[in-house]
Formats: C-alpha cells, sequence, structure tokens
C-alpha cells in the first residue's frame, strides 16, 4: 500500500480520491493552505471509513510526507504551489490533475503555450520528479458516491513505471485506466475537460467522460 499525499485536496476532486485510495486501504495525507480545514477533511473520511486512515497537514507537511503526491489544484495556482513544494517532492512520483481553464471561458480549449499544464508541471520541478498526468476527465462529485465508475482515465506521463503505478491506483480507486503514452499527450486529456463541460452545460445533472473502446478489457 502506498502513502499519498493531495495537494488541494479539500476540494471536490481531491478528497474524492482521498475517499476512494482510503477506502482501497491506502494511507491518504490531506493537503491544504489551511491544515485545520485538511483535519477537518481527513477526520470525515476516518469517520465514514470507521478506521484511521486518512490525516490532514497544511501542503507543505503533505508533500514531505507522501510517497505519492497528487495536485489537485487550481491552474491560477499552479506555479506558486509548485514553488513552494519544489524541494520536497523531489526524487517523488507527482500526478498532475491540473487543467488549465480560464474562467469565464472554461468550456473553450485555452491550452497554454508550453503545451499542456503538465509539462509545466514538469519543466518547474525538474527531472528528478516523474510527473504523471491523469484524472483531468473524471466527474469530481462522482467519487465519494458508492456507484461505478464508467468514464475512463487516461494516463501519460514519459516514464512508464511511473504510469504503471497511477494506473493501478486508478483501478484501486475503481476506476478503469489506460496507458496513454508521454507527457506531451496530456495536452489531449486537458482540451477534453473543456468539450465535458460544454457537454454537462447542455444536458443540466450530467456527467459526462470518456470511454476507450475497440481494444482488449475495453468494455
Amino acid at each position: 500500500m502506498h502513502t499519498i499525499s493531495i495537494i488541494g485536496g479539500t476540494g471536490s476532486l481531491g478528497s474524492g480520491l482521498a475517499w476512494r485510495w482510503a477506502l482501497a486501504g491506502h494511507n491518504v495525507i490531506i493537503g491544504s493552505r489551511d491544515a485545520a480545514r485538511a483535519e477537518e477533511t481527513a477526520n470525515s473520511i476516518n469517520e465514514r471509513l470507521g478506521k484511521e486512515l486518512a490525516k490532514g497537514m497544511d501542503n507543505l507537511a503533505a508533500a514531505e510526507a507522501g510517497e505519492i503526491v497528487v495536485l489537485t489544484i487550481k491552474f491560477a495556482h499552479q506555479a506558486s504551489t509548485l514553488e513552494q513544494l519544489h524541494d520536497a517532492v523531489q526524487g517523488k512520483i507527482v500526478v498532475d490533475t491540473t487543467v488549465p481553464l480560464v474562467p469565464p471561458k472554461v468550456a473553450r480549449v485555452q491550452l497554454p503555450e508550453e503545451g499542456s499544464a503538465a509539462v509545466i508541471t514538469q519543466q518547474l520541478l525538474g527531472d528528478n520528479v516523474q510527473v504523471v498526468s491523469a484524472f483531468q476527465n473524471i466527474a469530481a462529485d462522482s467519487l465519494p458516491l458508492d456507484e461505478e465508475i464508467t468514464c475512463d482515465v487516461l494516463v501519460t506521463g514519459d516514464k512508464k513505471d511511473a504510469r504503471e503505478t497511477i494506473v493501478q491506483l486508478a483501478k484501486d480507486g475503481g476506476m478503469q485506466a489506460w496507458h496513454a503514452g508521454p507527457l506531451a499527450n496530456s495536452a489531449a486529456a486537458e482540451a477534453m475537460t473543456s468539450l465535458l463541460i460544454h457537454l454537462n452545460k447542455q444536458f443540466p445533472g450530467a456527467h459526462t467522460g470518456i470511454k476507450i473502446t475497440g481494444v482488449p478489457g475495453s468494455d
């Protein structure tokens, strides 16, 4: 089992992933700029779970304590957060869920000049960090529910072993995940998020996602 730190873990995506991984038996650390709020989220997970598998810390302490660090932060906070955590995540796998949404037109694809948010993360953290991009296309509010996740996760990264670790974590959380190639391909998943937001606006209450078909194990 892994110790997984989730930066920005009090939000809907971070807390939902934390619940899924704690349910699977992993130790999870909720990171937040407000340590008290992180502890509150962790206590809620433990109470629901009936055991102590979640802890709350400030973002820096969480990044230092985790074996795998997951970023569930807004694009606007990406650079400042990574500057703070740079030294704490060296030698680790960092999973970037960031989507470069530019309000107010979040349903329009607006990728950064670097190609994707995940590529920016890799550039800012350096080659001693294995950045993996994943979970952009999962409806966050479906994660805490005791229901099957019917959409798939695209996992990109330049190191296959690091991708495989996250593919398995996704499966532990009840999600089908796929190796989707090098980190540059993260642009596709990030761009898809705006398209899914557009679809959800057309169909209120929808939780649109993607599904890979036509390959063994995809049905």
